[in-house]
Order: structure tokens, then C-alpha cells, then sequence
């Protein structure tokens, strides 16, 4: 390794321990709230977004008034908008943070991972076969946001050093699924009414047991394989 080198990665560790100290200097119960920054405040409402998607989706469940389930697919677009504004405050207040970071995965993964799993389940994928499906697709968006956190250094970055693309699909894409289950919903192709559009198919054994599926669940399983592709690259806009 070059001396050129050896000095860099030397200046990103020193960097890296300074902003590990700001949480580890800190006492008294709230001092991780002190050290929260704007940006990760409005990290934490996409989060927020999310959580009331997946209960409001309950609520539904319980009642089977369908404010709740309008509620629920308008909720994870609201995530959208605070995670869009999350690195725009962060810019604007220049101040981003390894805790940001974490954040963000983690809200993305309630808000476009757990939420709109939880929606199809809800508007009528319930057989076995379909749960396993929508669990790998969680399963698939934890890797992808993991994978993004540990390789994201790696990505090349172009004039202003943000990142030139994205290796798999980002997990924000899911809210296409979730566009189409609010037309499914407004057509009324959902549980306890039209049904799914495709039906099911009975894989092996007999009609509604561990063999039955929809078919266009598996949309969710090719979802989730692009998201943890690493050939696939989607241009940052």
C-alpha cells in the first residue's frame, strides 16, 4: 500500500473514531436523545410513518373498516417524503452521522420493507406459500439495506461524493407494491371482496392447504431478488 494510501485510510479511521467518541463521552439517560441532529428527527418520523402503517393494517384486520386499510397504504408514502427530506436537512446542516445512517436503514426497513409485506397480507396473500414469499422479501430488504451500510465506501462517487449508483434495487421501490395494492383496493381485488386478481394455484396437495398460492405474489419474490442483486446497478437520480 502506498504511503498516499496508508495516510488516507489513517485520517478516515481517526474520523470514524471521533464520531464514535461523541456517543461514548455522553452519560445520563437521554444523552443518545441530545446527540440526535435535525436530519435524524426526521429519520425517526419515517419510521414513525411506518410503524402507524402496520397498525393501522391491524385495525383492519379487527374491524374490517376500510379507513384503517386507506390509512395503512398512505402511511409508507408519508415515510417517502421524510426519508427524501432526511439528507436534504442533513446537506442543508451539514451534519450527517453514523447514527443517521443506521437510522435510515432501519426506518426504510419498517416503512418499505415490514409495512407493505404486511399490506399484501392484509388485502388477501394469506396462504402459507404466500407468507413465506413476503417474509423473504422483508428478509431480502434487511440484506440489501445491511449490504449497503458495510459496502457503500466501495460505490463509486462522483464530483460532489455522493454514491453514482445503486447495487440492487433500493428498498423505497416497494412502494410500486404498494401504488398497486391501493388500486386493487379502490377496484375492490381484495380479501372478503373480488378476490386477488390470477386466483390461486394449488402447487401440491389439496385446495387451501401448505401448497396453495397467488400467482402474483411471486412478484414479491422477484422484488426481493432484485434488491440483493449485486450485478444489477440503478443510476442514482
Amino acid at each position: 500500500m502506498s504511503q498516499r494510501k496508508q495516510k488516507k485510510s489513517a485520517i478516515e479511521e481517526e474520523k470514524a473514531a471521533a464520531a464514535l467518541r461523541q456517543y461514548a463521552d455522553t452519560d445520563g439517560h437521554f444523552s443518545l436523545v441530545r446527540n440526535f441532529r435535525l436530519a435524524d428527527l426526521v429519520t425517526i418520523m419515517n419510521g414513525f410513518c411506518g410503524s402507524f402503517s402496520i397498525f393501522s393494517s391491524a385495525r383492519y384486520l379487527l374491524t374490517q373498516d376500510e379507513i384503517y386499510l386507506w390509512n395503512a397504504l398512505a402511511f409508507p408514502f408519508a415515510g417517502l417524503l421524510f426519508d427524501f427530506f432526511d439528507g436534504k436537512v442533513a446537506r442543508w446542516r451539514q451534519s450527517t452521522s453514523l447514527l443517521g445512517q443506521e437510522l435510515d436503514s432501519l426506518a426504510d426497513l419498517i416503512s418499505f420493507g415490514v409495512a407493505p409485506a404486511l399490506l399484501a397480507f392484509v388485502v388477501g396473500f394469506r396462504t402459507t406459500l404466500d407468507t413465506v414469499i413476503l417474509t423473504g422479501f422483508i428478509c431480502c430488504g434487511l440484506a440489501r439495506l445491511a449490504r449497503f451500510n458495510a459496502t457503500v465506501a466501495l460505490v463509486p462517487k462522483d464530483d460532489a461524493g455522493k454514491a453514482r449508483y445503486f447495487e440492487g434495487l433500493p428498498i423505497p421501490t416497494s412502494l410500486a407494491f404498494v401504488a398497486l395494492l391501493s388500486l386493487w383496493t379502490k377496484w375492490g381485488w381484495i380479501e372478503g371482496k373480488a378476490g386477488l386478481p390470477g386466483g390461486t394455484v394449488t402447487l401440491w396437495g389439496e385446495q387451501g392447504g401448505f401448497g396453495e398460492l397467488h400467482p402474483v405474489g411471486l412478484l414479491f419474490a422477484c422484488w426481493g431478488a432484485a434488491m440483493v442483486s449485486k450485478t444489477l446497478r440503478v443510476p442514482k437520480p
